[in-house]
């Protein structure tokens, strides 16, 4: 399991903790849904979109990007999908945010200067190892510190988190959807340990049995076969032989080419 899949899902089954991590945490999160929109022109996807739903075109869009590496080019890709998905969505919305999450800040490379407008106004980095220690008593920015921690601490907190989670969180639908993405974090943070010693280790419930765990389980084996297709390729099968054998459907992998074109 990657972390970017467990952070996307996260986001986008608990807006309220992104919203929360960008210090608004009055935002009405059903006024928005997470999306990632695909860039036809462009063959790409952005990543995540907090976009409005229809009558709150006044409020602001959230781009959404975590970024776990250093990458040169990276803010020129991103300043780049963002106005091209302008063009073609036009969304209503006059204002605008791309909020990039890094898990620390040795990652991020600076803007070049011919962005200052755009980073003066419109860009927000946040850096999950630096989270401000002041608001540790707070379940959201707990999980999301949860990300960086190390195997060693992580245990520790993710106990405590679920303690806090058991506690306060009066919605037993809700409760479950925060436990699961903790043992979700766990998991990918001992990946020589099964599930049932992370569930034993926590004393938690199956993991296996949520629906988050078949989110995710689909998301990384759909990966896992995409990266075959280079190799298919290769061999000289068609589109078609390839999506027998991967046992997916065509259009994926004609997609799939076009974007790595």
């Amino acid at each position: 399991m990657k972390t970017d899949v467990i952070f996307y899902e996260l986001i986008k089954e608990l807006p309220q903790i992104f919203f929360e991590l960008i210090e608004k945490p009055d935002t009405n999160p059903n006024i928005y849904t997470f999306i990632a929109p695909e860039i036809k022109q462009q063959s790409f996807r952005l990543d995540g979109l907090f976009a409005t739903i229809k009558g709150f075109e006044n409020e602001p869009l959230y781009f959404v990007e975590l970024q776990t590496y250093k990458d040169e080019e990276f803010y020129e890709r991103l300043f780049g999908e963002i106005f091209v998905y302008f063009r073609q969505y036009k969304p209503a919305n006059s204002d605008w945010y791309a909020i990039v999450i890094y898990d620390r800040r040795i990652h991020e490379t600076a803007p070049h200067p011919r962005y200052q407008a755009l980073v003066e106004q419109h860009l927000r980095c946040i850096y999950l190892n630096e989270l401000s220690t002041r608001a540790e008593d707070s379940l959201a920015i707990g999980i999301a510190k949860l990300f960086v921690e190390s195997p060693t601490k992580a245990t520790s907190l993710a106990r405590q988190l679920i303690n806090q989670a058991k506690e306060n969180l009066l919605d037993e639908n809700l409760q479950k959807k925060v436990l699961a993405f903790i043992q979700a974090i766990v998991f990918y943070k001992f990946p020589n340990l099964t599930l049932e010693e992370i569930e034993a280790m926590l004393d938690l419930d199956p993991f296996t049995k949520t629906r988050l765990y078949q989110s995710i389980l689909t998301k990384t084996k759909l990966e896992a076969k995409l990266e075959l297709v280079p190799k298919c390729v290769e061999k000289g099968m068609s589109i078609q032989e390839i999506a027998e054998f991967l046992e997916l459907d065509a259009e994926t992998i004609r997609k799939y080419l076009q974007e790595q074109s």
